[in-house]
């Protein structure tokens, strides 16, 4: 083991010379050549490397007698540290100012090469290490977590928002208007004491203290009618002359509509069912270079809205009295509707033709309802006419301009439309149509409007000819198509700015109908506690404008009894339809069809189910009908009369027959088909009909006062001695409302 002498030296290169394989393949098997740098300094204050020549180095050869020079331990534990960290530093770090060359040269090392080892690490030839790809995501993930961390910061920043507060709003809605969460606000109500649900209505007050109190800015916004009064009101400007509105009222048959047919040189009596109107019918007329609208209202008793609707509108009421008829009951209430509207009167005494006319006594007459004539001192104008013969009509027109150039009736051409509903409809093909007056401004196509509670964008204005036109100036009377649903009749019509207007309006208008309604009805002590139950027949309604159906309602509603009402289920627009039908199977009711006809569908569907659909073009026999099936709930009067009485003498067993009773009448008559009563001792002991009379063994049909008879009862043979057999009679009449 002695003689086997290894020499060891400590290389710090890394990379092999081609000098030293060769030195290495000459020498044996077991010598191994050592090559260390001696003399290196690791002061850190030099960072030039120091350069030892490999040859400063001794060779040794395997079996020579000289021992090996080693080297110096390792000068220290803290120099070593040293050693290691600076290595550990150089492996780690990364170089900056890296060459190409430097580039280069690792792309041509192999794997080996760029391993890191032990005798790499001490080495001062160490090459830079790059950073790994995922080391480099994770930092790019730990930027972008740290990006989104204060972004979020931002956006949690509390936003002050403007909130619209309505005159009531639900706690869902109010929540969804300031962006926070419905329980938050829920749970700031039951700290305040107030328990409330999500769907619960909160006053405005309590609305705006909540607003503040989230850190927003409440806005209390107007009332639907404070908005339209403004809108009213900016729009008076630029005024010019405008056509006068009259509407012609007066009695039922008295010949409005004949007046207006030969002014406007059309017919349309002959249109109407039974030759009375039951619409409001508008038209324009041009007579030289002035234009009058006129405005047709029904004499019907029943139609007392229309005329007062047609009065508030008007300019000047036309009212027409026939010459041979006289003042009549609705003539008196169109006196009075135009005076409570504080609107002029012309008076037209139409039907001078005939032989019995007398139009100094309709003057006379008028004078009790403070209208007088101009030739007795007053200052009514009133004109004597003749729609048959055409006679003085144009006097009639030279009196309405005159009265219209004395009213000055100026309007605003150029603004935004507003005008007023005469009536609305339901068109098989158009949808809803509306027939409106404009009262100022000019009525353009594509404009977007609000009428009532609907809203719409005009996609038609037609004239009362039947023509297509692109405008309609003030005190034109047009048909408009394009609004959602069937406007009421006398509600207002006012032309907006764009489409979020008119929306807006709309739900504001539906918002505060819904609030005005209370459905509580409370009993009273005589309604808690009465015992009789009042039948109700159900009705549904289904007429052509709805004019006709509120007339009809109207009707409807004053016919009154104690024992029966009627009850309107549905009063709608339209044709009949499956759903009405439907309606009135699940409900018992009458269905009435006035002036529209039911589609196929219902019409089968109404066959099936054996329901009466009742079709009516006259509004007095829609109403006689309704009082018919009212009468038809009512119970019949039963009035019962007493024929005559027998008193029971003795009683007798006939075979065959049973028990006789042996009678004697006394009093009155009894018949063979008279209902009897058994009375015993002041008490009815049986009630039923006479089953046979006998008079001396032959059977009768008649027996009266003082004579003996045998009487059998149906079903009865309990007879006893001085029972008393009473004989009546019971008819029954049919009431009627």
């Amino acid at each position: 083991m002695e003689n086997k002498k290894t020499k060891l030296t400590i290389s710090g290169s890394s990379k092999k010379s081609f000098k030293n394989l060769d030195s290495s393949k000459s020498q044996g098997k077991k010598t191994v050549i050592i090559e260390k740098k001696i003399g290196r300094s690791f002061d850190k204050s030099s960072p030039t490397k120091p350069h030892v020549s490999k040859s400063s180095f001794p060779k040794y050869k395997h079996g020579s007698n000289i021992k090996p020079n080693f080297p110096s331990k390792i000068p220290t534990s803290t120099s070593d540290f040293e050693r290691r960290k600076l290595a550990e530093q150089r492996a780690t770090k990364k170089i900056k100012g890296e060459t190409d060359n430097d580039k280069k040269t690792k792309l041509g090392t192999n794997k080996r090469q760029v391993k890191l080892t032990v005798s790499r690490a001490l080495s001062d030839e160490i090459e830079t290490r790059e950073r790994s790809l995922a080391s480099v995501k994770r930092a790019r993930q730990k930027e972008l977590k740290s990006a989104n961390k204060e972004e979020t910061k931002e956006n949690l920043k509390s936003v002050k928002r403007d909130i619209n507060i309505p005159e009531a709003i639900t706690v869902r809605e109010l929540a969804n208007r300031m962006a926070e969460q419905s329980s938050n606000v829920i749970k700031f109500l039951f700290g305040m004491g107030v328990t409330v649900t999500i769907n619960q209505t909160l006053a405005a007050d309590t609305a705006e203290y909540l607003v503040k109190e989230f850190g927003h800015n409440p806005i209390r916004e107007e009332k639907a009618e404070e908005i339209i009064q403004k809108i009213k009101a900016t729009r008076v400007e630029n005024l010019k002359n405008r056509p006068p509105i009259v509407t012609v009222m007066g009695h039922v048959d008295h010949g409005k509509t004949s007046v207006l047919d030969v002014l406007r040189s059309a017919n349309v009596v002959s249109g109407e069912f039974g030759g009375i109107t039951q619409h409001i019918g508008a038209y324009q007329i041009d007579r030289g270079n002035n234009k009058i609208t006129f405005i047709d209202t029904p004499g019907h008793a029943a139609f007392t809205e229309m005329r007062a609707r047609g009065s508030k509108l008007t300019d000047v009421v036309v009212l027409v009295v026939a010459a041979d008829d006289g003042v009549k009951p609705q003539t008196v209430e169109s006196i009075k509707h135009a005076k409570a509207a504080n609107v002029p009167i012309v008076v037209a005494i139409n039907k001078c033709d005939l032989p019995d006319a007398d139009p100094q006594k309709i003057k006379n007459q008028l004078l009790e309802h403070e209208l007088i004539a101009e030739d007795l001192s007053g200052d009514t104008l009133m004109v004597e006419i003749s729609a048959k013969t055409k006679l003085n009509l144009d006097k009639l027109v030279e009196a309405i301009i005159l009265q219209a150039e004395i009213l000055d009736l100026k309007t605003d051409f150029e603004s935004k439309a507003t005008g007023i509903v005469l009536e609305s409809k339901i068109d098989v093909g158009r949808g809803p149509v509306a027939t409106v007056i404009v009262t100022t401004g000019t009525l353009k196509k594509s404009d977007f409007f609000v009428s009532g509670l609907k809203w719409g964008k005009i996609r038609a204005i037609i004239d009362d000819k039947g023509k297509n036109i692109n405008e309609a100036p003030p005190s034109t009377p047009v048909e408009i198509l394009g609004i959602n649903g069937a406007a009421k009749a006398g509600d207002d019509f006012i032309v907006l700015d764009n489409e979020k207007e008119a929306k807006t309006l709309s739900q504001n208008r539906t918002e505060e109908k819904k609030e005005g309604k209370n459905p509580l009805t409370f009993a009273t002590q005589d309604s808690a506690f009465s015992d009789r139950s009042i039948d109700e027949l159900n009705l549904i309604i289904k007429s052509d404008v709805h004019g006709s159906s509120e007339a009809i309602k109207n009707a409807v509603s004053h016919i009154k009894h104690e024992e029966v009402k009627p009850k309107i289920i549905l009063s709608d627009i339209g044709m009949v339809t499956e759903t009405d039908v439907t309606l009135a199977k699940a409900s018992n009711a009458v269905l009435i069809a006035f002036n529209v006809k039911p589609s196929k569908e219902a019409k089968k569907l109404a066959e099936n189910e054996n329901i009466k659909i009742s079709s009516y073009n006259i509004i007095y026999e829609v109403l006689d009908f309704i009082k018919q099936k009212m009468s038809g709930l009512l119970s019949p009067d039963i009035k019962e009369t007493i024929t005559g009485t027998a008193q029971i003498l003795e009683i007798f067993k006939v075979s065959g027959a049973g028990k006789v009773a042996g009678s004697k009448v006394s009093g009155g008559e009894i018949a063979s088909n008279s209902e009897v009563r058994v009375i015993r001792d002041g008490k009815i002991i049986y009630t039923g009909k006479i089953g046979t009379l006998f008079r001396e063994k032959n059977q009768v049909k008649l027996v009266s006062n003082g004579q003996e008879c045998g009487i059998t009862v149906k079903d009865y043979m309990d007879f006893q001695k001085n029972d008393i057999i009473e004989a009546f009679n019971v008819t029954s009449t049919e009431r009627s409302i």
